[in-house]
């Protein structure tokens, strides 16, 4: 299954995190079960401290399943979806 590297850039004014009912309502969004439905297995994810950056390793078939999923975070701000691969991978095939 393909893996992507997805990031999520918004800024203080449309923190979602200011908002309790948002912040709750993403971090369930993100529960793997409610995942597991748009096809995206979630690996890891991370917010860089004093940024309003959000971090995510994920699989899915493909970038649409990926594009879907993230839909909720476009309200406060850009997503942007990177194919990626395991390091592994890339020493395997000779190169980035």
């Amino acid at each position: 299954m393909p893996l992507f590297f997805v990031q999520h850039t918004h800024d203080a004014a449309t923190c979602p995190a200011k908002d309790p009912e948002k912040g709750t309502k993403l971090l369930n969004h993100l529960q793997a079960q409610n995942a597991k439905q748009y096809g995206v297995k979630l690996h890891a994810d991370a917010v860089i401290d004093g940024k309003h950056t959000f971090n995510l390793i994920l699989e899915a078939d493909d970038e649409e399943d990926v594009s879907e999923f993230m839909r909720p975070f476009e309200m406060a701000g850009t997503v942007n979806i990177l194919p990626a691969s395991h390091c592994e991978k890339v020493v395997q095939r000779t190169g980035c």
